[in-house]
């Protein structure tokens, strides 16, 4: 029996098997090159900020998904610098060593939320991934629906995701079956173009 519920930080195995799932998920990505501990980390944040989460989907007491989000994603950064720089950055070392342009592309990933703040208030659907041996499942639409639920659209004007706008059928194609509506086409930094989506509840 699948069950959708919000991950606990004291969570060790359920957040060592979520970076499991994204690195399976996102292969040749920028976090996923940043190592298993780096992830290790950032979802650990996910729980820990009192307006981010992370749920998760377990079936027979397995973890086969996960989706994190933020309520304020620039808040969430900003409390990862203050709370959990040490970690980020010895998980990081690896990474730098291997590929040293690795360094200015995760300060703008930290910048990203500052520069990106918009007045109104919104949910960040930041990361969702399902275990390739439980594709076609329905679990990452649980997952989603799940999300929708959570959100209090009398406080948060919608959901957002960004996902690429290139080679990416299957992704666009599962956020428009579920409801979210592009919003924008934009280009990188490095030259990677991406989609906005938005999901707008209704108010209660």
């Amino acid at each position: 029996m699948l069950e959708i519920r919000d991950a606990s930080f004291d969570e060790k195995q359920v957040i060592d098997r979520v970076a499991d799932i994204h690195i399976s998920t996102f292969q040749g990505f920028f976090l996923t090159f940043m190592g298993k501990g780096f992830l290790k980390q950032l979802y650990l944040s996910f729980c820990k900020h009192p307006e981010s989460g992370l749920l998760v989907a377990t079936e027979d007491g397995n973890t086969v998904g996960f989706l994190a989000y933020s309520g304020n994603y620039s808040g969430l950064f900003k409390y990862m610098i203050k709370t959990r720089l040490i970690p980020f950055a010895w998980y990081s070392a690896g990474a730098f060593f291997r590929k040293p342009k690795v360094f200015m592309h995760l300060v703008r990933a930290f910048l990203k939320p500052s520069e990106t703040k918009r007045n109104e208030k919104y949910v960040e659907l930041s990361s969702i991934g399902v275990d390739f041996c439980c594709k076609g499942k329905g679990i990452g639409t649980q997952l989603i629906d799940a999300l929708k639920q959570r959100v209090d659209f009398s406080k948060h004007e919608y959901i957002t995701l960004e996902t690429d706008a290139v080679d990416n059928e299957a992704a666009i194609h599962f956020y428009e079956k579920n409801g979210f509506i592009r919003e924008k086409l934009f280009e990188t930094a490095e030259g990677r173009k991406m989609y906005e989506y938005r999901f707008v509840g209704e108010r209660q």
